[in-house]
């Protein structure tokens, strides 16, 4: 009945926000129009036919459509198969549970594929909620779990549960988990997070899955067989190991694009541009050690110039939230006339926490005795939501309306006094 689901969509539309049109079927004509659209391909589909259209996450900028074929997705899940070590897929036994939506690379090229090519179980949810992720892993007797930065903190925060030392999960694989949790959820809950990197354009990833996995940093694995990589300075030289600089991919010199996206929609000088030199530049400052282990840093876009010195946003995020008030952080960079940039901390304190002076006092404590004296933020704002992706993932482009100073914003605590070099 109409009646029902304009019922439905009103319920819906109270807990989304969005308003969800409601159609009387029978009102529709009998004949509807064709459809105006270009004549079926002549050409039968190959490995190099276009399968997906993902976009990008837009987190610091505007999201670009990437075209992935048919290769793509065979080639990322089976890519996910044949990992070894503690990440070793069984056929036949193992049961996903992916909380990332399915338009993410990591769930539809990554885990469902490899689901497919295996024989195995994907267990699809509608999104990640810390009340019900035990109660759907137990039921539904998950052995994998992927995650994002998120899901760490949010369910250590939970409290303890008997469903939480009822699941059977062997490990988990995932991107953003702070060093500073990595151990404790271990410990708390019972198997290893696997901490992961890659892109959509990139149609495969590099793994952190032998022991000793240094969970006390931003280790994301080395370099493999179909995924070369470099860290390389401004001018795509490469830099000494230790040093920070730009990641750059490819699958090999010979065929450097085989296996990545296939470009980017409408947009051919960005994927020229990307792909300067035969390699993928990622846009993601990391370092290397000796032995070939890559560590992650930071966006480029989310590195802050303070008075000459280079801040990791995500080296303050991940400080700031391990403190136990504190919900969600985002850092940003905002004008300082003295210093070029400033550290702005965005805080969404935790539930039955109130935003005070005071509490952007303890928070700038806790970070201050936590980094070196130019990092802490020099401004806090404390704010009832952060803006994200359907991925979780914070739009930093987003908290702020176009053309506002968040240093202007009523209620913003200015901490810049007290960043001081203490002397020695």
């Amino acid at each position: 009945r109409v009646e029902d689901l304009a019922r439905v969509g009103a319920e819906r539309a109270k807990e989304t926000g969005q308003v969800l049109p409601v159609v009387d079927a029978y009102a529709l004509p009998k004949d509807l129009p064709r459809p105006s659209r270009p004549a079926p391909r002549p050409d039968a589909p190959d490995l190099a036919s276009e399968a997906g259209l993902l976009y990008t996450s837009g987190t610091t900028g505007r999201p670009k459509g990437c075209i992935l074929t048919n290769f793509y997705y065979l080639n990322a899940g089976a890519e996910y198969a044949a990992q070894t070590g503690v990440a070793q897929i069984r056929r036949a036994q193992e049961r996903f549970y992916n909380p990332l939506p399915l338009f993410h690379m990591n769930h539809q090229a990554v885990t469902a594929t490899c689901a497919i090519e295996t024989a195995n179980c994907l267990v699809l949810t509608e999104r990640f909620s810390p009340q019900r992720w035990w109660q759907e892993v137990v039921e539904s007797r998950a052995t994998i779990i992927h995650y994002l930065g998120l899901v760490a903190p949010t369910l250590l925060n939970q409290p303890v549960t008997d469903l939480e030392k009822q699941h059977r999960v062997r490990f988990g694989i995932g991107a953003g988990i702070e060093p500073a949790l990595h151990a404790a959820f271990e410990a708390r809950f019972g198997f290893p997070m696997l901490e992961v990197w890659g892109m959509t354009e990139t149609g495969r990833v590099l793994w952190n899955t032998r022991e000793p996995r240094h969970t006390d940093t931003r280790a994301f694995g080395h370099a493999t067989p179909t995924l070369e990589a470099r860290v390389v300075d401004a001018d795509d030289l490469p830099v000494a190991d230790g040093v920070e600089g730009e990641l750059m991919v490819r699958h090999s010199a010979e065929k450097p694009r085989h296996g990545f996206f296939a470009g980017y929609l409408k947009n051919e000088a960005a994927t020229e541009a990307a792909w300067r030199g035969g390699w993928f530049h990622t846009g993601d400052v990391v370092t290397r050690d000796a032995l070939g282990m890559f560590y992650f840093v930071d966006r480029m876009k989310n590195i802050i110039r303070r008075s000459g010195e280079n801040i990791a946003a995500a080296e303050i995020e991940a400080v700031l939230q391990a403190h136990d008030k504190v919900a969600q952080v985002a850092v940003i960079a905002v004008k300082d006339e003295v210093r070029e940039e400033e550290v702005f901390a965005c805080i969404v304190p935790m539930p039955g926490i109130a935003a005070s002076p005071e509490l952007g006092d303890e928070i700038f404590a806790w970070a201050n005795a936590r980094l070196a004296y130019y990092k802490p933020p020099g401004w806090i704002a404390f704010l009832d939501r952060l803006p994200t992706t359907g991925t979780q993932k914070v739009q930093k482009t987003q908290i702020f309306p176009p053309g506002e100073d968040p240093r202007q914003r009523p209620g913003v605590i200015d901490l810049r006094a007290r960043k001081k070099r203490l002397a020695t």
